[in-house]
């Protein structure tokens, strides 16, 4: 039922309706939506004393700040039970548990992919490929990494990939500054050729109703270009000899088999999670939910880990070396290979990155530490007291050293899941759902088609395109930001069919390259990447290092990416 603004002494105009909607229910939830995005951007703790565990601080930040905000709108009766339930079942076509039970199984199926050694055995015979030649090697890494993360997404390659070049910089004795930031760019570049990419590709494609195959098609040719366009920036701006030196030392060769720990899983899981990508995208011209082919296939895939673990445990060929660290594994091959022909590689340079981070630490890298920026839980200890143990606590470590030497590809990828992603995107889903609750989403969506004259298709594509970018910074991370824009362009009433489709691609567009941005929060990725840096000693790339290196590739991967979408469209449809 319209409201009769001349009743009520307003005249019938725009600002009039926005007046009459919001109210100060309104105000405060748009007020802790945006609180709980500062503090996932910059997490604060104070500190607290439990019994028996002893002081402690409590962290605001990724996990936390979202919940909270939630427990305190709800009190504040400006969000009830039903917007937390749509916020889990999902409204207006997207359903969150269908995305993250698609993310989380594809995770497994790359991490145990990655478990294998496939990733350190292509980086070492990249680098035999690339030779002695800096420039060469730089080129063919960022190929390399670009290929990978369009098949397997972004997290693998950050997981795996930042490790080994923190390691092969330091053998190497070159400057890690380019090689990360070049890692970090295409990685999350590349992961928009795919929906499964990235969850917010899923978000798109479900609160867009994109085809999964037709995604691909729209988003290949703005993705050829931006990932051109970001290695021209990122080789401009490290083409002096101080970050890229001509030539490296190294002379002797990597053995890619030495790293390549089970052949056999090898084949089976790209097999597999190549299947499953084949048959998503099949079925997607069937409307059918995609967890419910992600989820099977993970499935097979988790039981032949067990059955393949037990079976090479039990008749001993499980050797100590696909026991123990595989971060360590590497770092000792390429010391070995690297000091061959380099006395002081053996010593000084790798010695660099075991300092007090230490690097002799264990791979095994969890989905919590993707929270924050230094803590990697809401609860952490306070300044190192002597932990307290208690049997139950010993009892467990044991159960847990024998379950790893039993089954250490489990061991290894389970607490590398980012299950911290759930509470964290379903949270999100809620805050978005009370700001349409609250009227916000209305406003905003009246804002969007005045400021694009009525969903004109070229204004609409830059808009969406440079408000994600700034959004992923802005609105707890590219998720939320996705979320966010989704909700509003779907609102927009009368919006062309044409405009809702260019909108979504440079919404897509955006939601990727917006990783590649000014804080380490605008992605998961990014959280999990700067957590890794600091375990491995790399401390000298803070918040102004990464913003700054950033700027130039995000503003050409923007400005070309946007206007090959907008040559795309006008080609499509006539415009």
């Amino acid at each position: 039922m319209e409201v009769d603004f001349t009743r009520l002494g307003l005249p019938n105009r725009p600002l009039a309706r926005w007046l009459v909607m919001i109210d100060r229910f309104s105000i405060v939830t748009l007020v802790f939506f945006f609180l709980s995005a500062i503090f996932v951007i910059r997490p604060v703790s104070f500190p607290i004393c439990l019994p028996y565990l002893g002081r402690r601080r409590i962290w605001i930040n990724l996990t936390t700040a979202p919940i909270i905000a939630i427990a305190i709108l709800w009190a504040a009766q400006c969000l009830g039970a039903t917007q937390i339930r749509d916020g889990i079942v999902g409204t207006d076509d997207i359903k969150p548990y269908n995305i993250l039970i698609l993310f989380i199984t594809l995770a497994y199926m790359a991490i145990t992919l990655d478990i294998t050694g496939i990733l350190q055995a292509a980086a070492f015979w990249v680098s035999n490929k690339g030779g002695s030649n800096t420039r060469k090697l730089f080129f063919y890494f960022y190929v390399m990494l670009t290929l990978i993360s369009m098949m397997l997404g972004n997290d693998p390659v950050i997981l795996s990939g930042t490790a080994f070049l923190v390691y092969y910089t330091a053998a190497a004795q070159l400057t890690p500054l380019p090689w990360l930031m070049s890692e970090f760019a295409a990685a999350n570049t590349s992961s928009m050729v795919l929906f499964v990419g990235n969850p917010t590709n899923v978000v798109i494609c479900e609160g867009f109703l994109v085809n999964n195959a037709a995604f691909t098609a729209y988003t290949i040719l703005p993705f050829l270009a931006c990932s051109l366009s970001c290695f021209v920036a990122l080789f401009t701006q490290f083409s002096a000899e101080r970050h890229l030196p001509f030539k490296i030392s190294q002379t002797s060769k990597l053995n890619p088999l030495e790293v390549l720990r089970d052949p056999i899983g090898a084949w089976v899981g790209s097999f597999v999670l190549g299947s499953c990508l084949v048959v998503i995208i099949i079925v997607s011209f069937f409307k059918v939910d995609v967890w419910k082919i992600s989820l099977p296939f993970a499935g097979a895939k988790f039981i032949f880990d067990l059955a393949w673990d037990h079976y090479r445990f039990s008749t001993g060929r499980l050797h100590p070396a696909d026991q123990k660290d595989q971060t360590t594994d590497v770092k000792e091959k390429l010391q070995r290979a690297m000091s061959q022909n380099n006395g002081e590689a053996h010593g000084h340079p790798m010695s660099q990155v075991n300092g007090e981070a230490g690097v002799s630490g264990s791979s095994r890298i969890s989905g919590a530490d993707i929270i924050g920026t230094h803590p990697s839980s809401a609860l952490s200890t306070e300044p190192k007291p002597k932990p307290i143990s208690f049997p139950s606590q010993l009892y467990i470590e044991m159960k847990w050293v024998a379950f790893a030497d039993h089954f250490p590809t489990l061991a290894t990828a389970l607490p590398r899941l980012p299950f911290a992603l759930i509470p964290f995107a379903f949270s999100q889903f809620i805050l978005i759902e009370a700001l349409s609750h609250q009227g916000w989403i209305e406003v905003f969506a009246g804002w969007l088609a005045k400021a694009t004259h009525g969903g004109q298709m070229h204004p609409t594509i830059w808009l969406i395109g440079v408000l994600g970018v700034f959004l992923c910074n802005l609105a707890g991370t590219n998720i939320g930001a996705t979320i966010l824009l989704t909700k509003i362009v779907r609102a927009v009433p009368n919006f062309p069919k044409n405009s809702m489709r260019a909108a979504a691609i440079a919404l897509a567009i955006a939601s990727n390259i917006g990783a590649v941005s000014f804080v380490f929060s605008a992605s998961l990725a990014g959280l999990l990447w700067h957590n890794i840096l600091h375990q491995k000693g790399i401390k000298n790339i803070g918040q102004w290092t990464f913003a700054r290196w950033n700027l130039l590739p995000l503003v050409t991967m923007t400005t070309i990416g946007l206007a090959v979408v907008s040559a795309e469209m006008a080609v499509l449809f006539r415009r």
